[in-house]
């Protein structure tokens, strides 16, 4: 029964993740004129992902520790999950907030090039949780046994 609710736990974290960030955002800057709007709808669903994986990350975590205590940092798989973690918390509470002011100020000269080079970190590590996810969907949360 946990290792179901696991596989559920990946799938809408990773899969939504995915979803948002590679199908439904791109979609929006390509069919709104208004890329400030599609930019806006993008950034509003990206926070919705940012707190599904918070949810969904801490669940698997959790049920990680009661399961392995300090033995889940000896396989890759729990550095993995805690990595993802803490990307998604420096994304959601140090860059947004910041790129969200920058963008609140007017993005022009100096704001702008700021916000794009920390937009093009946020991609970065947006990245990096979409493949560490992807591991994770491709080799299971445990190693098998058997």
């Amino acid at each position: 029964m946990r290792a179901m609710a696991e596989r559920v736990l990946l799938t809408l974290w990773i899969g939504g993740m995915w979803a948002v960030g590679y199908l439904v955002a791109p979609t929006l800057f390509s069919i709104l004129k208004d890329k400030a709007q599609a930019g806006t709808i993008a950034g509003h669903l990206f926070t919705v992902m940012s707190y599904v994986g918070l949810v969904c990350g801490g669940l698997l975590l959790l049920s990680l520790i009661a399961e392995s205590g300090k033995r889940i940092l000896t396989s890759w798989r729990g550095p993995v999950l805690i990595g993802m973690l803490l990307i998604i918390c420096i994304g959601q509470f140090a860059l947004q907030p910041r790129m969200a002011a920058l963008r609140d100020a007017g993005l022009q000269g100096e704001n702008l090039h700021t916000f794009m080079r920390m937009h093009g970190i946020s991609q970065v590590l947006f990245l990096l949780v979409s493949l560490g996810g992807l591991a994770l969907v491709m080799f299971g949360l445990r190693k098998r046994t058997g």
